[in-house]
């Protein structure tokens, strides 16, 4: 029985476990795992594998009676035997060295050197594993015959016979009717050719085939810088490599190209880098029995690192001390540039200093030296670019001559809906690198009729109709008038802000556009990429406003025709008045004063082409005088033919009845309601300006209260007269306004006095309602709510029919809504007789007792304000009930 390594014949298996055999492929032959504690209890702490595999080398190393290489790595105490205190913090490791397998000795050197990891090139080609059993097939001719090989001799003729015969160990086989024959030693060639003569000469009509049955096992001894070194099994076909991948491989403390081959037939040197990398040379890697392998100490290598295909470290040739650094640019696959690469070298200075040199192509590097291959200039060269408003953006080569109509050959680069009047070419000074916008013309180059040239790193870009719009957003607007925008916002509107800061007028002409301020849009991809383009297209643009289709700032190359400029614009609309566009333009002298000069130009021609342009003109196409008003009226309830109706200049109200068909038999015209927008705002203002003095009267009673002692001989309690003053005050603040006007919309009163037909305007509402048939008592009743009209009936009757008055109710300062909107005293006090007689639809309101704002001026000002929230809100019930 062989045994591998000092490894018993039997593996240790677990408690209860069998013990399995070893043998040669079985899993066995594998290193027994580390017990899980150390003597004395204590926990195992947690290593790599690769540790491991070396501490159980090392103890098999050992039990043969070798001494170990080196020292045994030391493992960390357990952490329950660490004071805290005792111990510092570990530094965390590079990043190169938290990920993969640990960095040998030679690669950690290089590692801090580098500043990057790079492993020792050649050792993973024994990861594999131990090599298969290879399979017997035709064996080449050369093939050396041996002890124990089994041969197959097949005879066929006039004697048929098939021999399986075995090298004796005297080297002969013997087979019937023949003298011992010898065989080890000779080649396969050989030995078959005389085997062919015997047969030949002794068995006339015979022939003679000769083959390998079952090649010989030898054994080789493999020592040095292996993994598992001693006797290793294999068969006569064997290599080095098979030995070496049967030993576990080569520790990155061996050398690859210094290999040793001692056996009977002398000794011998195995560069492996003419297997795995490719070197030049004529490799013998066959073994004999009795070879002895021996693998040296590693030799002196060199780091190639940077822009090569295969940035390793590598070994010199053995004994070598120093190589051709083409040699080494070799073995790395040289560099991934043709041409323009410069090598660093890093090596060491005779006082152990790290030292820097470049090399050329024929230079020396040495041992310990690590080179590292950089571009000698990595910059971009010779390019053009195509971005903006494209499909995608377009690299291309700078031809000498070549330009802009060549780059834009295929229209199909473009995005739909392009800006036509203005691209720019962000093109770089050669000498001061300074970048600055050409513009041209994309319509004119596309339809041929300019070509500029383009120039190595310019950078074409092509502006669309949505990039243009931006120019005249709320965000650009913000950012002409100074106001700085969201952080989130796009860095262009940034500088734009601080331009326009900075100096006010530059962009005086596109500040007085008067766009309105709707909308967010978000920033431009182009603007984004290109900040400084936002201020240069504002600086060459032209405002047209007006009468056109899309007002905005269109920029523009100097003298541009008019024509061209309206196109962008999306043409001009139906009401423009061509005989008076105004054309504002500041003149581009440098002089101290820039006079402001504007002209009315006659283009009923639409010779639009004569008008040429430059930037930052303004173009404004003022509306022609029509009659038409810029809004509809919309009449609801009781009329023929309600509806929404657009009116002219000067209509009235009886007209629009007229149109309308009249009013419905049904129809009550005194209870008209007519709002109007303008009367709504003022109203609402008012409701805020009453609130205020509401709210300074209470303070002036307040006041007046604590320095007298009270009011009336009576005291009053000043916190619950503020508190319910501001109440009254928030109420009237959240009021809201009908904007009522008292107009006549009788048909035939209108008739007879046109002097009350009014006016009508854009937005207003008319609701003619229903004749109603009853009257409404609010406020300080016993039981407020409508009650059946009866003709002849005052405010007292109907504040009589709903149980009559509170306690605390004034009648003196009772009112009466009317439904045409009007309101009058209700005439209820004892020196007054009743009032007048109260019409259908009306609203009687009968306020509270004022007794805690007794003075003057305060209750005046309740009873307007009372009188005023009742009329809003009556008014628009009416409109909410006829629009239902």
């Amino acid at each position: 029985m062989t045994l591998v390594l000092g490894v018993p014949a039997l593996a240790q298996t677990g408690p209860g476990q069998p013990s399995a055999p070893v043998g040669p492929g079985s899993a066995t032959l594998a290193p027994p795992p580390l017990p899980p504690t150390l003597p004395g209890g204590l926990p195992l702490p947690q290593l790599p594998a690769g540790a491991q595999q070396e501490i159980l080398q090392r103890i098999l190393d050992a039990a043969g009676g070798r001494a170990p290489p080196g020292p045994l790595p030391a493992p960390a105490a357990p952490a329950a035997a660490m004071p805290p205190q005792s111990y510092p913090a570990p530094m965390p490791p590079p990043a190169w060295q938290q990920n993969g397998d640990p960095l040998s000795h030679t690669e950690a050197f290089f590692a801090e050197r580098l500043g990057m990891p790079l492993r020792q090139f050649g050792y993973d080609s024994f990861r594999g594993g131990p090599p298969s059993s290879p399979v017997i097939g035709a064996l080449p001719d050369d093939y050396m015959v041996g002890r124990d090989d089994e041969l197959l001799l097949a005879l066929r003729g006039r004697t048929r016979a098939t021999l399986t015969l075995r090298v004796l160990r005297d080297g002969t086989i013997l087979a019937p009717d023949f003298p011992p024959i010898p065989a080890a030693g000779r080649t396969l060639r050989e030995l078959r050719a005389d085997l062919e003569a015997r047969v030949a000469r002794d068995m006339p009509g015979t022939e003679l085939f000769l083959s390998i049955g079952q090649v010989r096992q030898i054994a080789i001894f493999v020592g040095g810088e292996v993994m598992r070194p001693g006797m290793q099994p294999l068969t006569a076909l064997a290599t080095v490599l098979d030995a070496l991948q049967l030993a576990g491989g080569v520790r990155k403390t061996g050398s690859l190209r210094a290999i040793r081959i001692d056996g009977p037939g002398g000794s011998r040197v195995l560069d492996l880098y003419t297997v795995i990398a490719g070197v030049p040379g004529n490799p013998d890697i066959r073994l004999r029995e009795g070879d002895r392998i021996l693998v040296p100490a590693l030799g002196g290598v060199v780091a190639v690192a940077g822009e090569v295909t295969r940035p390793a470290i590598y070994e010199l040739p053995a004994g070598a001390v120093s190589a051709p650094v083409t040699t080494m640019l070799g073995l790395a696959g040289d560099p991934l540039r043709p041409a323009g690469n410069r090598l660093l070298v890093q090596g060491t200075d005779g006082a152990g200093r790290r030292s820097f040199t470049e090399l050329g192509a024929g230079g020396i590097v040495r041992r310990g030296d690590s080179v590292l291959v950089q571009p000698g200039a990595d910059v971009v060269a010779n390019r053009l670019r195509l971005a903006g408003h494209v499909s995608a953006p377009v690299t291309r080569a700078a031809a000498r001559g070549g330009t802009l109509r060549a780059l834009l050959a295929d229209p199909r680069l473009l995005k739909p809906d392009p800006y036509p009047r203005l691209g720019v070419i962000l093109r770089l000074d050669p000498r001061t690198r300074v970048r600055q916008f050409v513009p041209f013309d994309l319509a004119r180059v596309m339809q041929g009729g300019a070509n500029p040239g383009l120039q190595e790193g310019d950078e074409v870009i092509v502006l669309g109709n949505a990039d243009i719009a931006f120019l005249a957003s709320p965000p650009v607007q913000r950012a002409l008038r100074g106001e700085a925008p969201p952080a989130e916002a796009c860095p262009a509107l940034a500088q734009l802000a601080i331009a326009a800061r900075s100096a006010p007028a530059r962009f005086a002409f596109a500040r007085g556009a008067g766009f309105p301020d709707i909308g967010a849009p978000l920033c431009p991809q182009v603007f984004l990429d290109y900040p400084p383009l936002l201020a240069y297209l504002i600086d060459t643009a032209v405002l047209v406003t007006g009468e056109v289709k899309q007002p905005g700032l269109f920029p523009i190359s100097d003298d541009t025709g008019l024509d061209l400029v309206l196109a962008a614009a999306g043409g001009i609309t139906d009401g423009a008045d061509l005989s008076a566009v105004e054309l504002a333009r500041e003149p581009n002298d440098q002089s101290g004063a820039i006079p402001l000069t504007r002209t009315l130009l006659d283009l009923r021609s639409r010779n639009f082409r004569a008008v040429r342009l430059s930037p930052r003109d303004v173009i404004r196409v003022p509306r022609g005088f029509t009659d038409r008003e810029t809004g509809p009226v919309t009449l609801v309830g009781e009329a023929v033919r309600p509806g929404v109706y657009d009116i002219r200049r000067g209509e009235r109200l009886s007209e629009l009845l007229a149109r309308a068909g009249g009013l419905t038999p049904q129809a009550y015209a005194f209870g008209t309601v007519f709002t109007r927008e303008s009367v709504r705002i003022r109203q609402q203002q008012g409701f805020e300006r009453s609130a205020r003095d509401l709210e300074s009267s209470l303070l002036s009673v307040a006041a007046g209260q604590a320095n007298a002692g009270g009011l009336g001989q009576q005291r009053v309690d000043l916190g619950g007269l503020v508190n319910a003053g501001r109440e009254l005050a928030n109420t009237l603040r959240q009021a809201q306004a009908a904007g009522r006007m008292v107009v006549e919309a009788n048909p035939v009163v209108l008739a007879a006095r046109p002097e009350l037909d009014v006016l009508l305007e854009p937005g207003d509402l008319i609701v003619i309602p229903k004749r109603p048939n009853e009257v409404t008592v609010v406020g300080a009743v016993l039981n407020a709510g409508s009650l059946q009209f009866v003709s002849g009936w005052r405010a007292s009757d109907y504040v009589r029919a709903a149980g009559g008055t509170q306690r605390f109710a004034d009648t003196s300062r009772a009112f009466v809504v009317l439904p045409n909107g009007q309101s009058s005293p209700a005439g209820m006090s004892g020196w007054q007789s009743g009032g007048p007689p109260v019409p259908p639809g009306s609203l009687v309101v009968v306020p509270q007792d004022p007794s805690p704002f007794e003075t003057r001026g305060l209750i005046r000002d309740l009873t307007a304000i009372l009188s005023q929230v009742t009329i809003s809100s009556a008014a628009l019930a009416v409109i909410a009930r006829e629009l239902q």
